[in-house]
């Protein structure tokens, strides 16, 4: 009898462990990382598959199709969010033929490396609005090109730009103008089940306001939180602020049901005169911060507990890179060692020594820089910067994006931007909760069985 209850007891155990396991194993963000190539001295693409495989990053952005990229990330478990350029949309708009041609091109045929999802265009509604009217058309004949029950989603990469206001973030809402691109595009995603990316950037909002305030709200660090009357939240910190004001503005056009994922973001570590807060020590606290508060599961205030995948800017420095030195600045390896720019929390066993590149190509000058708006971003490359609107929130800089009843606009690589983000850690919240579940659910047996 008394082996008949030890197994019973045994058998709720279990099935309660398989209970608090799902949802860390259905709802566990990544962090994902850009992976561009605008630079003249970067490893080879093996070697920075290898140097990717020794951190927790799980996914990786790429600006184009190269091909030699594309097939190093094979075999790794590293899937791969793809690029189409901003002047391949009028084509993949009037010809399925067209679109079925790139697809065929550039999907690999096989299981690996997993492509998760392909973004037709960057930062198209804020770059270049006479693409407009054919960014939808675009989208959906990529999706009708992909083969059947494929798991691959389509979208389009979105500066903040996108938004009219953003502060507080229960008043974010889009711009009406943008509606006639917009609403299609929302509702093709909903259908679809693809995400809306965003490209958030907080540095900016401290570079156009200065203020120590400021500066701990960007970095996740001790701060007097900013409360939202609008819906009685209170924002310890800028990337939080950001994505909430996106999903105020989802949420405003009736699509709940559409996820957020951010497609970059980052600091620069270095700048010039003229760019307060491009440090290392900026750039480790925003970077390191950002990656422990995606990886506590605490989401944001507005969806506590759903924390938004993210995709960090980016793998190295790009010496070619226009604009103001910080421009050129993102990077978190080093292009000639392999090693950290400065302590992420992404390391696996907290150090990318040995993984030097096979062939280190000539060092290039690094030069700090900030970035600007972009424009298409052609296969292979990134964005080039273009010059700010003059009149707009992005051209007014980052504290006209964060002020009051202004949208937090640009991403990294358009020019001006706001948000923030949060702190570090190497192991990932899953695992951390499933030892912890299972250690109260040992000591419980213990005592059960004794």
């Amino acid at each position: 009898m008394a082996g008949r209850r030890q197994l019973l007891l045994l058998l709720l155990i279990w099935g309660f462990l398989q209970l608090i396991r799902l949802p860390y194993s259905a709802s566990q963000s990544f962090v994902g990382i850009n992976y561009g190539d605008v630079a003249d001295n970067l490893p080879p693409p093996a070697s920075t598959a290898r140097l990717l495989q020794s951190t927790t990053i799980t996914k990786v952005r790429l600006y184009g199709t190269d091909p030699a990229v594309i097939s190093a990330f094979a075999g790794t478990g590293i899937s791969l969010l793809l690029g189409a350029a901003n002047g391949d949309i009028p084509n993949f708009a009037s010809s399925p033929a067209a679109a079925a041609a790139w697809v065929a091109a550039h999907l690999p045929s096989t299981s690996s490396p997993a492509i998760s999802a392909v973004s037709v265009g960057n930062e198209v509604l804020f770059a270049d609005t006479s693409l407009a009217s054919q960014l939808v058309p675009a989208l959906q004949n990529i999706y009708a090109a992909l083969p059947p029950n494929s798991s691959v989603k389509v979208s389009t990469v979105h500066a903040m730009d996108v938004l009219a206001s953003s502060d507080p973030p229960s008043s974010g809402a889009f711009k009406p103008e943008l509606a006639a691109a917009l609403d299609p595009l929302l509702a093709f995603l909903s259908k679809t089940g693809s995400p809306f990316l965003i490209n958030p950037y907080p540095y900016f909002a401290y570079l156009s306001d200065p203020r120590p305030e400021t500066l701990a709200f960007c970095l996740f660090q001790p701060n007097a939180g900013r409360p939202d009357a609008g819906s009685g939240l209170t924002y310890t910190n800028m990337f939080d602020a950001q994505v909430d004001a996106v999903r105020a503005a989802l949420d405003a056009k009736g699509y709940k049901d559409v996820e957020i994922v951010v497609a970059e973001t980052g600091w620069p570590h270095s700048g010039g005169a003229d760019e307060a807060g491009a440090t290392v020590g900026n750039a480790r606290a925003f970077v390191s911060g950002l990656v422990s508060h995606l990886r506590s599961m605490a989401g944001t205030p507005r969806a506590p507990g759903r924390p938004v995948d993210t995709y960090l800017f980016a793998v190295y420095d790009e010496d070619l890179k226009p604009g103001k030195p910080s421009e050129k600045s993102f990077g978190l390896f080093q292009t000639t060692t392999l090693a950290e720019t400065y302590p992420t929390g992404l390391m696996r066993n907290g150090t990318a020594a040995g993984l030097a590149p096979a062939m280190a190509p000539a060092a290039a000058p690094t030069l700090p820089v900030k970035p600007s708006p972009a424009p298409a971003r052609l296969p292979g490359q990134q964005p080039q910067v273009t010059p700010l609107q003059p009149g707009s929130a992005a051209a007014a800089g980052p504290s006209a994006l964060c002020a009051p009843g202004t949208a937090t606009t640009t991403a990294r690589g358009t020019a001006a931007a706001a948000a923030c983000s949060s702190p570090s850690a190497a192991e990932s919240p899953r695992t951390i909760s499933v030892i912890s579940n299972s250690n109260i659910a040992g000591a419980l047996l213990m005592y059960l069985l004794i």
